[in-house]
């Protein structure tokens, strides 16, 4: 009767605080193809979309707002020294309630949503398949490529979207996913755990036959494009500097500050062994962060030297430039979708799609689909419709 009366105001503080982190916090659940609002935050990242950015940070921080102010409303009813007249007391109680039962049953409402997806799925399994991809733009599209020829062919399909690191391999290894776009190295070396090799045809024969054995997982023929790690600075630097290969670059770095992915610092074919290869002795420690956000810093001047992907949008929308890899250290990633044997005897349609797909799609049209969705911003959706209907695949 007097010790937590005496309390309840502090408690509430910690209560407060905690919940505006957590809802901080929980963006980062689209990392791992858990959607939310940070959907739409590495959306606006990835797609250098300052409107989704905007449109994802904004609806965190008033949630986060809402939250805190009835949170702060319910324990002013109970600050000491004052005193809260009852019916007071009860609307701010009821007023708090009711806020977190709408968050709460939105939440509720989302996950069963896909908890009736996932019952639908099981019910008619031989009906709809699970197409997934990773967590940047050119997956999401090839993603989308499949699904919609799948779509085409009456197949019921499922989009398991922008799934961070390996979780698109992991989840097709739980059969929560049945087919998403890989690369050749980086089934090789980030799967396999392989020291990187630079013969492509070695490479895919290599990780077709393990991926078979060792999960009895099916490595389909390549797309038809490499999607390989540039080396990149800005165009003006590379003009300046008369900079064409990696080694130019190599020779005048020293002061430069250099900013690379987790991936690229964490990969056996990464950082380390290409900073060895080249020379590379930069004077201050590269910085690591999110892909999306090595490409703004270079733009801005505040980075001199990243490594994105060589089919990326994005190089041309913000005025970058490859530098050639003449060492040829990094590995070929060949563009290949992964498959669970078992989808193959449920969806015959789809071993039909990968045998037409094999070979078809060029580097140039897979830049030009990323700079589609990158840098003039269309929906995905709109721009494979209509590289469908051109293709007539």
């Amino acid at each position: 009767m007097i010790e937590l009366p005496l309390a309840i105001p502090v408690m509430l503080t910690g209560i407060r605080v905690a919940v505006v982190i957590s809802v901080g916090v929980a963006t980062v659940a689209a990392a791992v193809g858990a959607g939310g609002l940070g959907t739409y935050i590495f959306r606006g990242l990835r797609q250098n979309d300052n409107n989704l950015l905007v449109a994802g940070a904004l609806a965190s921080a008033l949630l986060a707002l809402s939250c805190d102010f009835a949170l702060g409303q319910f324990e002013k009813s109970y600050a000491i020294g004052e005193r809260t007249s009852t019916v007071r007391r009860r609307l701010v109680t009821a007023g708090v309630v009711a806020i977190f039962a709408a968050v709460i049953g939105l939440s509720f409402l989302a996950g069963t949503k896909t908890r009736n997806s996932d019952i639908a799925d099981g019910q008619t399994g031989s009906k709809k398949i699970v197409v997934g991809s990773k967590d940047f733009t050119e997956s999401v599209i090839l993603a989308e490529i499949l699904a919609q020829m799948l779509e085409k062919r009456g197949v019921a399909v499922t989009r398991q979207l922008e799934l961070a690191g390996n979780l698109a391999h992991d989840s097709l290894l739980a059969n929560k996913v049945d087919v998403y776009p890989e690369y050749t190295g980086t089934a090789y070396t980030a799967i396999l755990k392989h020291k990187p090799i630079t013969n492509p045809q070695a490479v895919y024969d290599q990780a077709r036959s393990e991926y078979a054995e060792k999960f009895n997982l099916t490595i389909s023929p390549p797309l038809g494009f490499s999607n390989d790690f540039a080396i990149l600075v800005r165009d003006d630097v590379a003009r300046k500097g008369s900079l064409k290969t990696i080694s130019d670059a190599a020779a005048l770095a020293n002061n430069w500050q250099a900013g690379f992915g987790q991936d690229f610092m964490s990969r056996a074919d990464g950082y380390a062994g290409f900073s060895k290869a080249y020379g590379f002795n930069f004077a201050k420690q590269p910085r690591e962060m999110d892909l999306s956000l090595t490409y703004r810093a270079l733009q801005s001047g505040e980075l001199d030297i990243i490594a994105g992907n060589s089919t990326d949008g994005l190089i041309a929308a913000l005025d970058l430039f490859q530098l050639e890899d003449d060492k040829h250290y990094f590995p070929p990633y060949e563009a290949v979708p992964v498959v669970n044997r078992a989808a193959f005897e449920r969806h015959p349609a789809l071993r039909e799609i990968l045998s037409a797909l094999g070979g078809k799609i060029t580097a140039e049209e897979m830049r030009r689909l990323n700079y589609a969705v990158d840098g003039d911003h269309r929906d995905v959706k709109d721009v494979i419709h209509e590289f469908l209907l051109a293709r007539k695949l």
